[in-house]
């Protein structure tokens, strides 16, 4: 039946159609079809009239084929796709303007059955505009983790004569086409009986011996031919020696990142080509201004990943033009480059601004992953952003079911870390102990832990579930298979039970065992305590002992009987007067001078974080009289008299009760 109907509309069909049909009934495995050919092709193609041939060979002239409706599909809206750049770079290298327009409207569509029904309708079909229809059919069937195209579009005749065209002679391909239909082989998978991949890949190989290939074309290769055949491909190792040897200034932006991504795809290499490394970073720094958002995106994602801590001038500059290109940055995009300013301790005052532009109004709709690294950037770098805290705690409220339980934990952590109560926070903190109630036992251990030590620094007990953090049980799942529980866990244990006995008074439940609980909240690496400033303490020292006459009249850093270490402790005896640090009798009153630097604030404000006002609070409540000195009194200082002056105020107001000791 499929012979009758070719051999009957034969001369109704145009070359490229007649292709499809042949390829679809090679692939039924009908017999003769090579007859039909001679008696129906020859004759037609000896009908033609004379003059210029309006193709080339391996090109089919067709009639117009229309889609089933009998309309063929119009364009429609260019899409954000992230492969927009390589596109127009691949365009310029088209031979004429029908082949320009046609590519065009390629990237134009958003199904793969618009792509085919517009391949139907071209008069030919140059091989540049086959390889960007197979590229453009594997971007919009990129599902996911889908790695295989549809059924229907391998058994599409058009499709299978699109893969014909690129497999007859692949030595026939121009570079840029070569490189295009290799990279539409690296989103999605054709027939794995088609010998389509093999040959482009040992065409690739052999040019690289023999052909001098652009930069362009070298970057698209490489990068395929990794994700096709993995780093250790000797091809691989060949065309990043060629790009090494070329000039840097023959690379177009997205031709440097491309070359980011291929030395990020090859971590096992990376010390081999530091030097070039270098060489990329500090060229890189005249690209940025003309990085797309998704570029930054990845350039960023590419030094994280390949470690180049050493490149801060380079991620100062991506920073400041990143702060244009927020309202643009897709959810995923956005997430890559606050990850990357938290991975290189990057921040911004004006990237911060322009964060909380975009975040505040959009918090309900913005991705919660996206939403718990904002969070996560706020807290690591100590940025007190209201509007972000304020807006992120709404969305909490308004769709807890969005955040998985991780997230729940990043989201809640800055608030504690940075002394932040929200305006919602009696809502905010009710949703917050209902999930506990429902998923305590599903919430990771140590998740789980931090989550509810950030919620006592902000004085929001979890009274109901210390019982449970505090049982043999959990004390098990924390620990896990390690032989014992990790530093930072115990400290937060021992300060969550020193809050049950001194905030808490109403709590009965079980204590913490003492052999669970650290001797210091100071110490390298799981402190929750910030290390005083040395050259404010310094400062301070010098104005101490000038103000009281000698050293022996005060104690430096010293631990407490309650795991907190002091600054500066003066004691009092009864009668006011300061007496020496060596004295242990008749002490009626400690001072606890805290020596605050500029890391035991929030960013560029005098807010204190959230463990340095619980210490003071605790220490308190532990009775002693806690005198704050922060760093933004002292710099107002203009001399040592005046520090000494501005010490005595401190220390010896009218209304204090505190003197000086006499001897």
């Amino acid at each position: 039946m499929a012979l009758i109907t070719l051999r009957r509309n034969l001369c109704h069909l145009s070359d490229f159609r007649i292709h499809g049909a042949l390829a679809a009934l090679r692939n039924q495995r009908v017999n003769h079809v090579h007859k039909i050919v001679q008696e129906h092709l020859c004759p037609w193609f000896c009908s033609l009239p004379p003059g210029p041939v309006r193709v080339r060979s391996r090109h089919a002239p067709c009639q117009k084929f229309h889609s089933e409706n009998g309309n063929d599909l119009p364009p429609v809206g260019e899409p954000a796709f992230s492969q927009v750049r390589d596109w127009d770079r691949f365009e310029q290298n088209l031979k004429n303007e029908d082949e320009q327009i046609s590519y065009r409207r390629l990237n134009n569509f958003t199904s793969s059955e618009e792509v085919l029904s517009f391949l139907s309708t071209l008069q030919t079909l140059p091989d540049a505009v086959a390889a960007g229809a197979l590229k453009r059919i594997c971007e919009v069937e990129k599902k996911g983790d889908a790695q295989r195209l549809p059924k229907e579009i391998l058994e599409n005749s058009i499709f299978q004569a699109v893969c014909d065209q690129l497999e007859q002679d692949p030595s026939n391909l121009s570079n840029a086409t070569l490189a295009t239909a290799l990279q539409a082989l690296t989103l999605s998978y054709v027939d794995p009986r088609s010998s389509l991949l093999p040959k482009l890949v040992a065409e690739c190989q052999h040019r690289l011996g023999s052909v001098g290939l652009d930069v362009h074309s070298l970057c698209i290769l490489g990068e395929s031919l990794i994700k096709l055949r993995g780093p250790d491909c000797s091809a691989v190792e060949r065309i990043i020696c060629l790009l090494q040897g070329e000039n840097l200034e023959a690379f177009t932006p997205e031709d440097v990142v491309t070359l980011y991504r291929i030395l990020q795809m090859c971590p096992n290499s990376v010390h081999e080509h530091q030097a070039f490394l270098n060489k990329m970073n500090t060229f890189s720094l005249s690209v940025v201004s003309s990085l797309s958002p998704n570029l930054m995106s990845q350039m960023l994602t590419a030094l994280v990943v390949l470690d180049q801590t050493q490149v801060l001038p380079l991620v100062i500059k991506l920073g400041k033009h990143a702060v244009r290109h927020i309202p643009h940055f897709t959810n995923q995009e956005l997430g890559k480059v606050l990850e990357a300013f938290i991975y290189f301790g990057h921040n911004d005052r004006f990237f911060t601004r322009a964060l909380e532009q975009h975040v505040a109004p959009l918090c309900l709709t913005l991705d919660p992953e996206v939403l718990s690294t904002v969070m996560g950037y706020c807290g690591s770098k100590r940025i007190l952003s209201k509007p972000i805290l304020n807006a992120v705690a709404e969305a909490f409220v308004c769709q807890p079911e969005k955040f998985s339980l991780s997230q729940i934990s990043e989201l809640i952590e800055p608030f504690g870390k940075l002394n932040y109560l929200p305006p919602n926070a009696s809502a905010l903190f009710t949703k917050l102990e209902n999930i506990l109630l429902t998923h305590f036992s599903s919430f990771p251990p140590k998740t789980l832990l931090k989550l509810l030590h950030s919620c006592s620094l902000i004085e929001c007990h979890p009274v109901n579930f210390m019982a449970k953090i505090f049982s043999p049980h959990f004390l098990q799942r924390l620990q896990g298979d390690e032989p014992y529980l990790d530093r930072l866990s115990l400290a937060q244990l021992t300060q969550l039970f020193l809050t049950s006995v001194l905030e808490c008074p109403f709590y009965k439940g079980p204590k913490l065992l003492f052999k669970y609980q650290v001797k210091s909240f100071l110490t390298p690496c799981s402190s929750l305590e910030t290390p005083v400033d040395f050259q404010l303490y310094k400062s301070v020292m010098i104005g101490l002992i000038d103000l009281l006459g000698a050293r022996l009249y005060f104690a430096s850093k010293v631990l407490t009987p309650y795991r907190y270490t002091i600054d500066v402790e003066i004691k009092l005896d009864g009668d006011g007067f300061v007496v020496p640090f060596t004295v242990d009798e008749d002490v009626h009153k400690r001072v606890a001078l805290c020596i605050d630097g500029p890391k035991r604030f929030c960013l560029n404000s005098k807010h204190l974080l959230g463990k340095e006002a619980t210490k003071q609070r605790h220490l308190r409540l532990l009775g002693y009289q806690v005198i704050q000195i922060p760093y933004y009194e002292i710099e107002m200082l203009k001399s040592r008299l005046e520090l000494v002056e501005y010490l005595q105020r401190k220390l010896f107001s009218q209304n204090s009760g505190r003197h000086w000791y006499q001897e």
